[in-house]
Protein backbone atom coordinates (compact mmCIF):
# COMPACT_ATOMS: atom_id res chain seq x y z
CA UNK A 1 0.00 0.00 0.00
CA UNK A 2 1.56 3.33 -0.93
CA UNK A 3 2.66 5.32 1.94
CA UNK A 4 0.65 8.57 0.64
CA UNK A 5 -2.83 6.83 1.14
CA UNK A 6 -1.79 6.45 5.11
CA UNK A 7 -1.07 9.96 5.66
CA UNK A 8 -4.15 10.61 7.66
CA UNK A 9 -5.62 14.41 8.12
CA UNK A 10 -5.43 15.06 12.15
CA UNK A 11 -9.35 16.26 12.13
CA UNK A 12 -9.44 11.92 10.84
CA UNK A 13 -8.10 11.14 13.71
CA UNK A 14 -9.87 13.03 16.01
CA UNK A 15 -12.79 11.26 14.58
CA UNK A 16 -11.66 7.38 14.40
CA UNK A 17 -10.84 8.17 18.33
CA UNK A 18 -14.16 9.91 18.95
CA UNK A 19 -15.51 6.90 17.51
CA UNK A 20 -13.91 4.02 19.24
CA UNK A 21 -14.41 6.68 22.38
CA UNK A 22 -18.46 6.89 22.59
CA UNK A 23 -19.11 4.00 19.86
CA UNK A 24 -21.65 6.47 18.18
CA UNK A 25 -21.05 7.94 14.93
CA UNK A 26 -23.52 10.73 15.63
CA UNK A 27 -21.80 11.51 19.79
CA UNK A 28 -18.60 11.28 17.57
CA UNK A 29 -19.41 13.89 15.00
CA UNK A 30 -20.97 15.74 18.11
CA UNK A 31 -17.46 16.56 19.62
CA UNK A 32 -15.72 16.71 16.96
CA UNK A 33 -18.04 19.59 15.57
CA UNK A 34 -19.57 18.10 12.67
CA UNK A 35 -22.75 16.77 11.24
CA UNK A 36 -23.49 12.98 11.18
CA UNK A 37 -23.42 12.73 7.30
CA UNK A 38 -19.86 14.52 7.29
CA UNK A 39 -18.21 12.20 9.76
CA UNK A 40 -19.79 9.01 8.15
CA UNK A 41 -18.15 10.63 4.69
CA UNK A 42 -14.50 10.95 6.46
CA UNK A 43 -14.62 7.53 7.82
CA UNK A 44 -15.37 5.93 4.40
CA UNK A 45 -13.00 7.62 3.15
CA UNK A 46 -10.65 6.36 5.64
CA UNK A 47 -11.41 3.04 5.79
CA UNK A 48 -10.78 3.02 1.52
CA UNK A 49 -7.68 4.77 2.27
CA UNK A 50 -6.78 1.81 4.69
CA UNK A 51 -8.69 -0.55 2.35
CA UNK A 52 -10.10 -2.28 5.45
CA UNK A 53 -13.38 -1.35 7.57
CA UNK A 54 -12.07 0.18 10.98
CA UNK A 55 -15.40 -0.72 12.91
CA UNK A 56 -18.15 -2.95 13.13
CA UNK A 57 -21.55 -2.04 13.75
CA UNK A 58 -22.85 -3.78 16.44
CA UNK A 59 -26.20 -3.76 18.20
CA UNK A 60 -24.25 -1.69 21.25
CA UNK A 61 -22.15 0.76 19.22
CA UNK A 62 -19.64 0.29 17.04
CA UNK A 63 -16.73 -2.01 17.95
CA UNK A 64 -12.88 -1.54 16.09
CA UNK A 65 -11.97 -3.80 14.01
CA UNK A 66 -8.27 -5.42 14.71
CA UNK A 67 -7.21 -3.42 12.38
CA UNK A 68 -9.01 -0.24 14.20
CA UNK A 69 -7.34 -1.11 16.76
CA UNK A 70 -3.90 -0.46 15.04
CA UNK A 71 -5.04 2.69 13.61
CA UNK A 72 -6.62 3.86 16.56
CA UNK A 73 -3.37 2.99 18.80
CA UNK A 74 -1.55 4.93 16.44
CA UNK A 75 -3.90 7.94 15.80
CA UNK A 76 -4.03 8.72 19.76
CA UNK A 77 -0.55 8.65 20.10
CA UNK A 78 -0.26 11.28 16.79
CA UNK A 79 -2.33 13.08 18.68
CA UNK A 80 -1.17 13.24 21.91
CA UNK A 81 2.17 14.59 20.06
CA UNK A 82 -0.19 16.94 18.54
CA UNK A 83 -1.79 18.26 21.01
CA UNK A 84 1.41 18.20 23.36
CA UNK A 85 3.66 20.29 20.79
CA UNK A 86 0.60 23.11 20.80
CA UNK A 87 1.16 22.85 24.20
CA UNK A 88 5.10 23.56 24.12
CA UNK A 89 4.37 26.29 21.59
CA UNK A 90 1.88 28.00 23.78
CA UNK A 91 4.45 27.94 26.55
CA UNK A 92 7.23 29.40 24.77
CA UNK A 93 5.12 32.25 23.30
CA UNK A 94 3.98 32.70 27.34
CA UNK A 95 7.19 32.80 28.47
CA UNK A 96 7.01 29.25 31.04
CA UNK A 97 9.34 27.42 28.69
CA UNK A 98 12.24 27.41 26.22
CA UNK A 99 16.24 28.05 27.07
CA UNK A 100 17.97 31.00 28.53
CA UNK A 101 21.93 31.15 28.81
CA UNK A 102 22.81 34.03 30.35
CA UNK A 103 25.97 35.21 32.11
CA UNK A 104 27.38 37.44 35.34
CA UNK A 105 30.17 38.74 37.59
CA UNK A 106 30.15 37.32 40.81
CA UNK A 107 28.29 39.65 42.89
CA UNK A 108 25.05 40.14 40.76
CA UNK A 109 25.21 36.67 40.28
CA UNK A 110 24.71 35.94 43.59
CA UNK A 111 22.86 39.31 44.87
CA UNK A 112 20.04 39.33 41.45
CA UNK A 113 20.33 36.02 39.43
CA UNK A 114 20.16 33.44 42.30
CA UNK A 115 16.77 35.10 43.35
CA UNK A 116 15.62 35.96 39.79
CA UNK A 117 15.80 32.37 38.71
CA UNK A 118 14.02 30.82 41.53
CA UNK A 119 11.15 33.54 41.11
CA UNK A 120 10.71 32.40 36.94
CA UNK A 121 11.37 28.80 38.31
CA UNK A 122 8.95 28.67 40.85
CA UNK A 123 5.90 29.71 38.01
CA UNK A 124 7.89 27.50 35.27
CA UNK A 125 9.62 24.56 36.67
CA UNK A 126 10.81 23.64 33.06
CA UNK A 127 12.42 26.22 32.07
CA UNK A 128 16.20 25.41 30.49
CA UNK A 129 18.46 28.14 32.25
CA UNK A 130 21.93 27.75 31.65
CA UNK A 131 24.42 30.79 33.70
CA UNK A 132 27.95 31.27 33.34
CA UNK A 133 30.16 33.05 36.45
CA UNK A 134 32.94 34.69 34.48
CA UNK A 135 35.34 37.46 33.94
CA UNK A 136 33.43 40.93 32.56
CA UNK A 137 36.18 40.33 29.34
CA UNK A 138 34.46 36.78 29.14
CA UNK A 139 31.51 37.28 28.98
CA UNK A 140 31.40 40.11 26.29
CA UNK A 141 33.04 37.90 24.10
CA UNK A 142 30.22 35.68 24.65
CA UNK A 143 27.51 37.88 24.34
CA UNK A 144 29.39 39.58 21.04
CA UNK A 145 29.12 36.05 19.76
CA UNK A 146 26.09 35.54 20.06
CA UNK A 147 25.91 32.68 22.51
CA UNK A 148 24.42 34.07 25.54
CA UNK A 149 20.97 36.72 25.55
CA UNK A 150 22.47 38.44 28.68
CA UNK A 151 24.92 39.48 31.00
CA UNK A 152 25.02 41.22 34.19
CA UNK A 153 29.05 42.57 33.56
CA UNK A 154 30.93 45.92 32.98
CA UNK A 155 31.48 47.16 29.46
CA UNK A 156 35.67 47.15 28.32
CA UNK A 157 37.29 49.45 26.22
CA UNK A 158 38.10 46.82 23.68
CA UNK A 159 34.61 46.20 22.81
CA UNK A 160 32.23 48.19 20.79
CA UNK A 161 29.80 49.33 22.72
CA UNK A 162 27.51 50.26 20.06
CA UNK A 163 26.91 46.34 19.79
CA UNK A 164 24.98 46.17 23.02
CA UNK A 165 22.11 47.31 24.39
CA UNK A 166 23.13 48.43 28.23
CA UNK A 167 20.66 49.11 31.09
CA UNK A 168 22.81 50.63 34.07
CA UNK A 169 22.85 48.55 37.32
CA UNK A 170 24.67 49.42 40.18
CA UNK A 171 28.78 49.38 41.35
CA UNK A 172 29.69 46.75 44.14
CA UNK A 173 31.31 48.03 46.96
CA UNK A 174 34.29 45.49 48.29
CA UNK A 175 34.62 43.68 51.78
CA UNK A 176 37.47 41.91 53.12
CA UNK A 177 36.73 38.21 53.72
CA UNK A 178 38.44 35.55 56.31
CA UNK A 179 38.35 32.93 58.34
CA UNK A 180 36.18 33.35 61.50
CA UNK A 181 38.80 32.28 63.94
CA UNK A 182 41.39 34.26 61.81
CA UNK A 183 43.81 36.52 64.28
CA UNK A 184 41.88 40.17 62.76
CA UNK A 185 38.46 38.99 62.86
CA UNK A 186 37.47 40.16 66.36
CA UNK A 187 39.74 43.49 65.87
CA UNK A 188 36.89 46.57 66.66
CA UNK A 189 38.94 48.28 63.55
CA UNK A 190 41.60 47.01 61.03
CA UNK A 191 43.91 48.92 59.45
CA UNK A 192 45.12 48.70 55.54
CA UNK A 193 48.55 48.71 57.35
CA UNK A 194 48.17 46.17 59.08
CA UNK A 195 46.45 43.97 56.14
CA UNK A 196 49.33 44.42 54.24
CA UNK A 197 51.16 42.11 56.37
CA UNK A 198 49.32 39.25 55.59
CA UNK A 199 48.83 36.90 52.47
CA UNK A 200 46.11 37.81 49.89
CA UNK A 201 43.74 35.67 47.47
CA UNK A 202 42.85 37.82 45.08
CA UNK A 203 41.73 37.61 41.47
CA UNK A 204 44.09 38.01 37.96
CA UNK A 205 45.39 41.31 37.53
CA UNK A 206 43.06 43.35 35.53
CA UNK A 207 39.83 42.54 37.52
CA UNK A 208 38.11 45.26 39.15
CA UNK A 209 38.10 44.03 42.65
CA UNK A 210 41.92 43.28 42.97
CA UNK A 211 42.37 46.58 41.48
CA UNK A 212 40.56 48.85 43.83
CA UNK A 213 42.16 46.80 47.02
CA UNK A 214 45.59 47.89 45.38
CA UNK A 215 44.47 51.59 44.95
CA UNK A 216 43.32 51.42 48.10
CA UNK A 217 46.65 50.89 49.16
CA UNK A 218 48.10 53.20 47.25
CA UNK A 219 46.12 55.92 48.43
CA UNK A 220 47.34 55.39 51.65
CA UNK A 221 50.89 55.71 50.69
CA UNK A 222 51.36 51.80 51.07
CA UNK A 223 52.56 49.11 48.64
CA UNK A 224 50.79 46.75 47.94
CA UNK A 225 50.68 43.48 49.36
CA UNK A 226 53.86 41.28 48.18
CA UNK A 227 52.03 37.79 49.16
CA UNK A 228 49.51 36.95 46.97
CA UNK A 229 48.23 33.87 45.55
CA UNK A 230 46.04 34.37 42.23
CA UNK A 231 42.81 32.46 41.31
CA UNK A 232 39.37 34.03 39.71
CA UNK A 233 38.10 30.94 41.18
CA UNK A 234 35.31 31.83 44.60
CA UNK A 235 35.42 28.17 45.05
CA UNK A 236 39.25 27.89 45.64
CA UNK A 237 39.18 30.88 47.17
CA UNK A 238 36.76 29.45 49.72
CA UNK A 239 38.74 26.85 50.10
CA UNK A 240 42.39 28.99 50.77
CA UNK A 241 40.94 30.88 52.87
CA UNK A 242 39.42 28.00 55.27
CA UNK A 243 42.64 26.91 55.79
CA UNK A 244 45.00 30.00 55.81
CA UNK A 245 45.02 33.45 57.24
CA UNK A 246 44.79 34.98 54.39
CA UNK A 247 42.49 37.90 53.03
CA UNK A 248 40.22 37.52 50.18
CA UNK A 249 38.62 40.92 48.80
CA UNK A 250 34.67 39.54 47.63
CA UNK A 251 32.25 41.60 46.55
CA UNK A 252 29.34 42.16 49.98
CA UNK A 253 26.66 39.33 48.22
CA UNK A 254 29.41 36.73 48.39
CA UNK A 255 30.81 38.19 51.89
CA UNK A 256 26.80 38.29 52.79
CA UNK A 257 25.64 34.63 51.37
CA UNK A 258 29.11 33.06 53.72
CA UNK A 259 28.45 34.51 56.89
CA UNK A 260 24.73 34.31 57.20
CA UNK A 261 22.30 31.32 57.63
CA UNK A 262 21.61 29.30 55.74
CA UNK A 263 25.17 28.90 54.86
CA UNK A 264 27.08 30.20 57.47
CA UNK A 265 30.16 28.81 56.33
CA UNK A 266 32.61 29.89 58.85
CA UNK A 267 34.12 33.29 57.65
CA UNK A 268 34.15 36.87 58.93
CA UNK A 269 34.02 40.41 57.51
CA UNK A 270 36.91 42.55 58.77
CA UNK A 271 35.71 46.00 59.81
CA UNK A 272 38.01 49.12 58.06
CA UNK A 273 36.79 52.53 58.63
CA UNK A 274 37.16 53.20 54.44
CA UNK A 275 34.09 51.96 52.48
CA UNK A 276 35.65 50.54 48.97
CA UNK A 277 33.58 50.27 45.96
CA UNK A 278 34.19 49.13 42.23
CA UNK A 279 33.04 50.82 39.07
CA UNK A 280 29.21 49.95 38.31
CA UNK A 281 28.61 46.79 36.26
CA UNK A 282 25.20 46.92 34.00
CA UNK A 283 22.66 44.52 32.28
CA UNK A 284 23.80 43.83 28.55
CA UNK A 285 22.25 42.41 25.97
CA UNK A 286 23.13 41.86 21.92
CA UNK A 287 21.31 44.90 20.14
CA UNK A 288 20.33 42.74 16.97
CA UNK A 289 19.39 39.67 18.89
CA UNK A 290 15.63 39.87 20.05
CA UNK A 291 15.01 37.99 23.63
CA UNK A 292 12.99 35.10 23.57
CA UNK A 293 9.66 35.36 25.85
CA UNK A 294 11.57 33.77 28.72
CA UNK A 295 14.18 35.58 28.59
CA UNK A 296 12.22 38.51 28.53
CA UNK A 297 10.41 37.28 32.13
CA UNK A 298 13.70 36.45 33.62
CA UNK A 299 15.12 40.43 31.99
CA UNK A 300 12.07 41.78 33.93
CA UNK A 301 12.51 40.12 36.92
CA UNK A 302 16.24 41.03 37.05
CA UNK A 303 15.41 44.62 36.98
CA UNK A 304 11.89 44.69 39.82
CA UNK A 305 14.98 43.57 41.97
CA UNK A 306 17.45 46.23 41.36
CA UNK A 307 14.63 49.09 41.24
CA UNK A 308 15.87 49.41 37.76
CA UNK A 309 12.02 48.02 35.92
CA UNK A 310 10.44 50.96 34.18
Amino acid sequence: MPLSHLMLKPAQLRLIRAVAESGQLQLAAESCAMTQPAASRMLAEVERRVDAPLFTRQPKGMEPTEIGLAVLRRARAVLRELESMGSDIEALRSGHAGRVRIGAVTGPAVGYLVPAIRAVKRASPESDISVEVLPSRDLLGYLAAGEMDFILARVLPEFDSELFDITPMRDEKIVFLVRANHPLARSPFVTMTELGDYEWILQQRGAPIREATFEAFAALGLSEPRDCVNSPSLLFTIAYLAQSDAVAAVSEEVAQLLIREPVNAGFAVLRIQQEFRVSSYYLLGLRRRPLSPLALRLREELLQLSGQAS
